[in-house]
């Protein structure tokens, strides 16, 4: 299991197989997130919202809006 040492300073240097496995390079963000049980999980934070963009593929027609309210109101109807 890799391990790190916490610095006089408060730093640790995460491990390189650890770095690989996240996808972590210079300048990456990484998140804690405390679990329920009080354990931490990191969260490589690796790419912007932005990146996503043209990742997916539209599904068909964009939808209008008089459509979005026609759904809405349906929904509410039931």
């Amino acid at each position: 299991m890799p391990e790190a040492t916490v610095t006089s300073k408060g730093q640790i240097t995460i491990p390189a197989q650890v770095r690989r496995d996240l996808g972590l390079t210079k300048g990456s963000r990484v998140s804690f997130v405390q679990m329920d049980n009080g354990a931490y999980q990191i969260i490589a934070k690796t790419e912007s919202i932005t990146s996503l963009k043209g990742k997916i593929r539209p599904l068909g027609r964009p939808v209008t809006i008089e459509e979005m309210n026609e759904a809405i109101a349906e929904g509410f109807s039931r």
